[in-house]
C-alpha cells in the first residue's frame, strides 16, 4: 500500500497544506491553508548537492540530451541549466607537441536556421581519437589557413597531413607533406558522427538547434572535452 506524505509548509512549518495544480515543469504546486503562501514539492534529488546535479546534467547535454529533456529528466528549471551551460569553461591545448599524421576535414552545423550555416574545421589524429585543433569560419581557404596557423601557434609538428579532394586544403597545406582522397579521412568521416551522435545541436535534421550562437558554441567545447579527456573535470557551481 503507497502512503502519500503531505510536505510541511517552507514558510510557517504548518501541515495544514493542499494540492494546488502543477507548474509549466509538472512540479506539484501546494497551498498552505495557515499562511496563505504557495510552494513547490521538495526536489527528489535533496539528497544530491547543486554540484553533483550540474555534473550530471553537464553529461547529459554532452551525450545527445537537449535542454527540454534535460528539465523533464532531471526536474528542475530551464535558467538552472543555462547556468550550468555558462559554467562550461574549457579551454582547449594538444596533449602532444608531434603527430605522426593529422586528419582535417570541414563540418557543418547551424544556428537558428538552417541557412545560417557555421563551419568547423578541425584536425583529428586517428590513433588517440584526439581532436587536436579546430576553428569556426566560412567554409573557404581563409578558415583552412586559420587552422594551420593555429596548429603553429600551439607549437603542434606533424609528419604527414590527410585530407579529402577539397581545393582549399590542397592550397593552405602544399608546403607540408600532404596526401588527398576520401580513402585517407575514415578516420575524421568517423569521428564527424560521433560528433552529431554527442550532442543533438550538431544532428542535421533536428527541432534541438541552437538558437543563439554564443551557447552553440560552449556546449561544443564541452563535447570536445569530453570526447577528449573522457570525463569532466567540472568547474564550481555558481548560484
Amino acid at each position: 500500500m503507497l502512503t502519500t506524505i503531505k510536505p510541511t509548509c517552507p514558510h510557517c512549518n504548518s501541515n495544514s497544506v493542499k494540492k494546488n495544480g502543477k507548474k509549466y515543469n509538472r512540479k506539484q504546486n501546494f497551498y498552505c491553508k495557515n499562511c496563505h503562501k504557495q510552494f513547490l514539492a521538495p526536489s527528489e534529488y535533496n539528497s544530491f548537492s547543486k554540484q553533483e546535479i550540474a555534473k550530471y546534467i553537464a553529461r547529459a547535454l554532452v551525450r545527445g540530451c537537449g535542454i527540454r529533456d534535460v528539465m523533464a529528466i532531471f526536474r528542475v528549471g530551464s535558467d538552472f541549466v543555462y547556468k550550468i551551460i555558462k559554467n562550461l569553461k574549457y579551454t582547449h591545448k594538444p596533449q602532444k607537441k608531434w603527430y605522426e599524421c593529422l586528419e582535417i576535414d570541414e563540418f557543418w552545423t547551424y544556428v537558428g536556421k538552417k541557412e545560417n550555416k557555421k563551419w568547423l574545421i578541425y584536425a583529428y589524429d586517428r590513433e588517440t581519437g584526439e581532436i587536436v585543433a579546430y576553428v569556426w569560419g566560412k567554409r573557404d581557404a581563409k578558415t583552412a589557413k586559420k587552422l594551420r596557423d593555429k596548429l603553429k601557434a600551439f607549437g603542434v609538428e606533424y609528419g604527414l597531413i590527410l585530407t579529402d579532394n577539397w581545393d582549399s586544403f590542397e592550397k593552405v597545406f602544399n608546403g607540408d607533406l600532404h596526401i588527398k582522397g576520401k580513402y585517407w579521412t575514415k578516420g575524421i568521416e568517423g569521428n564527424n558522427c560521433r560528433l552529431r551522435h554527442r550532442n543533438r545541436r550538431f544532428f542535421r535534421k533536428t527541432c534541438c538547434f541552437s538558437k543563439k550562437l554564443s551557447y552553440h558554441l560552449i556546449l561544443f567545447r564541452a563535447t570536445l572535452y569530453y570526447i577528449n579527456f573522457r570525463e569532466f573535470l567540472f568547474p564550481a557551481y555558481q548560484k
